[in-house]
Order: C-alpha cells, then structure tokens, then sequence
C-alpha cells in the first residue's frame, strides 16, 4: 500500500527539494588515528537559532523533551572544541523525525521519519552545508550519524483488525487464567510476522496501518517507497536478545519498525538516499547505528556502494564506522571483515576495561587479554577503497556514550576518571570523547545523561577540560601516540596491596621521527586507589630504551620529573593512586 507523501512539516525549516548546486567536494583526513573525536547529541550542544525553537520545553530539567540545540549553535561554540583540541565531530542524525511517540520528544534524531530532509529543529539544508563549511575551515572533520535498520513508528499492527491502534488484555486460550497484553503498537515478535488475533484465536497475517498524526510528524515515512509494506519484516518487537533472529529481524523495542534490508530494492534505496547525503553536504563520515540489527552481507553491498559513490565525487579517505550495542567482542570485530565496515564502535572495551578496570578497580590483566583478541576477530587488512587502515588498526575507543551511563554516575571520583582519559588518549586507535565528559557531566542511564552542554557555562578552565586539552597536544604532536605500534610492558592480577597493584604500561612506537626526533612513548598509568610502583617481587619493568636513557615527563608535568634506565634495560616508576604519566626519551 502506498500513500501520498505528506508537505506539511516542511514548513518548519526543511530545505525545498530543489537547492543550489551541491557543494565542492574536499578532502581533509590523512589518516584517521590523527583524530580526536567528540560526539555532540546537537539538541544538547547550543542554541544558535532561536527561529527553530518550536516544541521546545520551557523547563530545561526535562530532558525528554527538545531542548534547542541545533547546528548554528555548534557553529557558534566551535572555538570551545578548538580550545579542546577536538578534530573531528560527531553528530546525530540530520534527517526528519516522528516529533514525539508517547510523550517522548525525538530530539536525538534516531527516530526516521522522512530520509531525504533535514531535521527542522537543527536548521536546513543550507545550515548544515554551513555547519561542514565552518568546520573545515577549522580543520574540524564532520561525520554523520545514519540509521538503515528502522524507521520511526510509522504504522501499527491491527491485530483485532479494527481499524485503530489498540492496547488489549487477552486470556491465553488454553485455559489458563494467564492474562496476556498486546500493543498493536509494538507487538512481542513471531518469526512467522505478527498475526491477526481476537478472543476466539488467530485469524492470519496482521495488516499494518500508517497512522497520519501530522501535529507530531507521526506519519507515512518518505521517500515513499518506505510506504510499501514488503519493505518491514513486520514480526514485532525483540523479546530475546539471545535469539540472532529476532536481533536482526525484529523491530526495535519502544516501535521503531525494522526495515527489510534484506530486500534489493530497500537497499538500493539506501545507498541513494546516503550517496545523495554525501554529494549535498561534502561530509567526512557516517557512524552507523544499530549495526547488529542489519544481516551482515547488507554491509558488504551498502560499504562497497558508498565507497564507490564517494572515490567517483572524488571524496578521499571516506569513514564509516558502526555501532553495536554488546559486550561481544568476536560478534563486534565480525563486522569489520573483508568489505565491510572501517571501524567499530568498541563496546567490549567499554565493557572489559573502562568499566572493569578504570572504574572498578579490576586486573589490568582484562587489558592484555582483550588486546590478544584483536588480530583474531578484527580485520587485520584496511577496506578496499576505504581508508587505509585495518579495522584492528582503528578501533573507536570510548569511556562512555549516549547509550550508557556516565563514568562518573557510578564511579563519582574525577580522578578515576581522568585516569581513564588519559589512556584513552593514549592507546591505539581513535579517541571518542562524549559532549559534557570533559566538564564532569554524572548522568545516569538515557536521558538523564544527555544533558544540555550549556549547563557547564562552557566553561574552558576545568581541570577535567583542561586535562583532556593537554592530552590531545600531547597526541597531536607525537606520531607515536597517533599511529605507533603497542607493546603492552607491564600488567597485573594484583588489585590489593602489592606494590604492583593497578599498573598498566606500554610503549607506543612508530616508524617515523617526530618533531623532537622522538619516536618511541612510554606510557605508565595505576587505576588502583594507593601508590604503586613498575615492578613486583624486585624484578623492574623492561623497557625499549637502552641503558643510560633518561626519560623525562611530557604529561602531566612538562619535563619535571624524570627517570633513567638502568644498566638491566629496566625502569622502575613510581605512580600515585589513580594517576598516569607519558614519558619520552630525552
């Protein structure tokens, strides 16, 4: 069945379909693992236009609820990612969403509504032309966040076959007093698509309804072949997150209906709409969500297609990197094999030792043992027409995001967290820095932790901000840190009172000198709470370096402290609870 598409949201900013030529293509990464990336949630950046304010809350604790933030605001406050030494942004959804869904505003741009137009709230096409322009001109790249695996709740189900959308109470018809509730909204699945059922039993396939509820932009998506109900699995919501089925074919709890990209013309319509995104804005990237959603040859066609799109406009080095939203490291490197993606989002990490190590307390050992896993179920090869790294090269290393709670929501201690930015800042592959993580932001799980920016004064002096701006010098001036090679020196079982406990070190090495002719860094952090030392049992930590090195301090201090290597090879660096330090050779 296929609707009229429907012009009365355009009103409101989106840009006419017919806009001036599109813009130069240009050319502004080398490689990626020189940039420190920063995810902005645009709603909660900074409010640049009022002019786009509609449906915007008066009562800034709502945090549900639209709250302003758009790309002239991003504009506005580039130099406060300048100050930060962010080179790269990353930023929600552009495209036109479902405004609200059961009191819920879509302000985080995931909830698709119309895939060809720009999100009225944030500015139109013109704006976010603007927004790239203004960032490159800073040497800022700009990378898109897409969504392929659903659209916005569009339709529901009409299981009673009455015409309208119902929550209803059945008992199950075995004779159990067993009450059972079904929403037509969202529908637990049924791997043979949600079925038609009263209280006399199933009655065959249920029909689907697009609803038209224009005040909220609740209405048939566009272009209008999302119209065409082939184009949905149509088996209702994911029950069991264990089941691989129902993760890929099922739609997305809370109704986001699950696009059938198994279907060739869904995904040649996919590659056009995000070619076309590309050719329209001159952008750097897209990160990709929901990616464990979609059937893993989907992103073999759609990579190769947006790779050949971009090489033909002649746009170099074009990112795509995807999240998926699981502690499984093997399920999350399996997206990066031959013809897929050039990066993931790296979540086991997250998981294994942001969260284990740098916030609990736990053996740095988790680290080494994750890191051994890479060359197994990471592309150990870059991308064909990709850009020029291997997937296990360019990791996206995180400490928290909007889909998680802050580091600081569990543990409250700025030092811990500090600690955990300096390795992020430090390792192999690219850094992602959360909007609002420099500034202290605690928020607990979604929305409490999408807190509007605006609330820290975009203050430049704090010394989590300040310390994350030392730290990307510190990374931008040293190609060790940006593109060397890891070897892990010392990590260990011992959380307690050994004088080890908490120790992690590793040298950074790359191929070419830098500016100081430095080419080999030594970084050594303790995540426990006491003092700790880089040896056990009168054994000290070897090192590269060879006998008779001094190694002074480029963070925290600069070139205060310093250590020598010992005539065994071996160093032995003292660390206060919860601190780390870079050394390079003098």
């Amino acid at each position: 069945m296929l609707l009229l598409p429907l012009l009365v949201w355009a009103t409101t900013g989106c840009s006419p379909p017919e806009f001036a030529e599109a813009p130069e293509i240009t050319n502004h990464v080398e490689d990626w693992r020189d940039e420190i990336l920063y995810q902005v949630i645009v709603d909660r950046f900074a409010n640049g236009d009022v002019n786009n304010d509609f449906n915007v809350t008066g009562d800034e604790a709502d945090l549900a609820r639209h709250l302003g933030g758009d790309w002239q605001g991003l504009m506005d406050r580039s130099d406060y990612l300048e100050a930060l030494g962010v080179t790269a942004l990353w930023i929600s959804p552009v495209v036109l969403n479902v405004e609200e869904d059961a009191g819920v505003a879509g302000y985080h741009g995931y909830w698709t509504q119309d895939f060809e137009s720009t999100n009225p709230h944030f500015g139109d096409l013109a704006a976010l032309r603007a927004l790239v322009e203004h960032m490159h001109e800073r040497d800022i790249k700009v990378i898109v966040d897409i969504v392929v695996n659903h659209v916005g709740q569009a339709f529901y189900y009409d299981i009673n076959q009455n015409g309208q959308p119902d929550i209803t109470a059945y008992y199950a018809t075995d004779g159990s007093d067993e009450l059972n509730l079904v929403t037509e909204w969202d529908p637990a699945y049924d791997p043979r698509r949600v079925q038609s059922f009263t209280s006399l039993g199933e009655a065959g396939e249920a029909p689907i309804q697009f609803v038209y509820m224009p005040e909220i932009n609740r209405t048939p998506p566009l272009p209008r072949g999302f119209q065409d109900e082939t184009w949905y699995n149509r088996r209702g919501r994911v029950t069991d997150w264990g089941d691989s089925e129902q993760v890929v074919y099922g739609d997305f709890p809370g109704g986001l209906k699950d696009l059938a990209t198994e279907n060739p013309n869904v995904r040649a319509e996919l590659v056009a709409i995000f070619s076309d995104w590309i050719t329209k804005t001159n952008i750097d990237g897209f990160r990709i969500d929901t990616v464990k959603h979609v059937e893993p040859d989907f992103w073999v066609e759609f990579c190769t297609a947006i790779r050949a799109h971009a090489a033909e406009l002649g746009k170099e080095n074009f990112l795509m990197f995807g999240e998926a939203f699981d502690g499984d490291d093997a399920l999350i490197g399996g997206y990066t094999q031959p013809g897929m993606l050039d990066a993931m989002v790296y979540f086991s990490q997250k998981y294994q030792v942001y969260d284990d190590v740098f916030q609990r307390g736990a053996a740095t050992s988790r680290v080494a043992e994750l890191m051994a896993l890479r060359a197994e179920n990471y592309g150990a090869s870059p991308q064909e027409g990709g850009v020029g790294v291997s997937p296990a090269e360019l990791t996206v290393n995180f400490i928290d995001n909007h889909d998680v709670s802050r580091f600081l929501f569990e543990q409250p201690d700025t030092d811990a967290l500090r600690l955990a930015l300096t390795y992020l800042m430090t390792q192999d592959g690219v850094p992602l820095i959360y909007y609002g993580t420099e500034q202290d932001f605690d928020g607990g799980n979604d929305p409490t932790n999408r807190e509007p920016l605006w609330w820290s004064g975009y203050d430049t002096d704090g010394e989590t901000f300040q310390h994350v701006a030392r730290l990307s010098e510190v990374r931008r001036g040293s190609p060790a840190l940006r593109r060397g090679v890891t070897e892990l020196l010392w990590t260990t079982d011992h959380t307690g009172d050994e004088e080890d406990a908490g120790i992690l070190a590793f040298e950074r090495t790359d191929g070419e000198d830098g500016e100081d002719g430095e080419d080999t860094v030594l970084v050594a952090l303790n995540v426990s709470e006491t003092p700790s030392v880089t040896a056990y049992g009168g054994a000290a930590m070897a090192v590269s370096f060879p006998p008779g090195t001094t190694l002074v301090e480029i963070f925290p201090s600069d070139r205060e402290r310093s250590v020598v290597v010992e005539s065994d090879g071996t160093v032995m660096i003292e660390l206060a609870g919860r601190s780390g330090a870079v050394f390079v050779p003098l």
